[in-house]
């Protein structure tokens, strides 16, 4: 195998050590930071994605492969930076107010970043305010919002409506998740899109920008 197939291989089988080393190794033998992230690694985590929705991996299989992922993410960071590599969007993540729950989220965002994208993460018991303010601040294309108590989730109704009267919902995708979350929810509250695992938040995001280039 060529040293991409290995550091592809690495990832999806969750070998953060090798993961680690063979990125490394990569770099050395010319491979640029920018063709590893996006003909390695963000392929990589489509397959542990396909894989997940195929049933032949689980959640803590994908956590695995995700930590992986950023170990490898590690060193090409700020070789991306240097050169000047945009990611493909930007996207606010947290736990809405009053839920401390946070390996769902954290699942999410690494999706995410394994896909391309830039996280921010707000962490945990998140203020409706906090949310908008990030997307102001950082000029956010999505605003992920996790819950996993019913208690909990009106809350993102309250981000929704809040994002609408600052007039940023024309700029800016909501999309929601979470263990009692639905689509019907998702409808309810006007959030642009419901995630039912981390897979699926990567690849709608993805399919989200793909649609944007392609009408530009």
């Amino acid at each position: 195998m060529t040293i991409r197939q290995h550091v592809f291989t690495a990832v999806v089988d969750g070998d953060t050590p090798a993961a680690d080393r063979l990125v490394l190794e990569a770099l050395e033998t010319g491979i640029s930071a920018e063709a590893l992230l996006q003909e390695v690694l963000i392929p990589a985590m489509a397959e542990v994605g396909a894989r997940f929705a195929a049933g032949d991996y689980y959640v803590s299989e994908m956590l695995i492969s995700a930590q992986a992922m950023k170990a490898a993410l590690r060193h090409l960071r700020p070789l991306l930076t240097a050169a000047a590599v945009e990611p493909i969007g930007k996207v606010v993540i947290g736990t809405v107010k009053g839920d401390m729950h946070d390996i769902g989220k954290n699942l999410v965002a690494m999706m995410l970043e394994g896909a391309g994208f830039q996280v921010i993460d707000l962490g945990v018991d998140v203020p409706v305010q906090r949310f908008v303010q990030a997307a102001e601040e950082t000029g956010a294309d999505i605003v992920a919002l996790s819950a996993l108590l019913t208690t909990t989730m009106l809350a993102m109704r309250s981000v929704v409506a809040a994002l609408k009267a600052k007039g940023l919902d024309a700029r800016v995708k909501v999309l929601i998740g979470g263990a009692p979350v639905t689509q019907e929810y998702a409808d309810q509250i006007g959030a642009d899109a419901f995630a039912p695992d981390a897979a699926a938040a990567a690849v709608w995001a993805r399919q989200l920008f793909a649609e944007r280039e392609a009408v530009r």
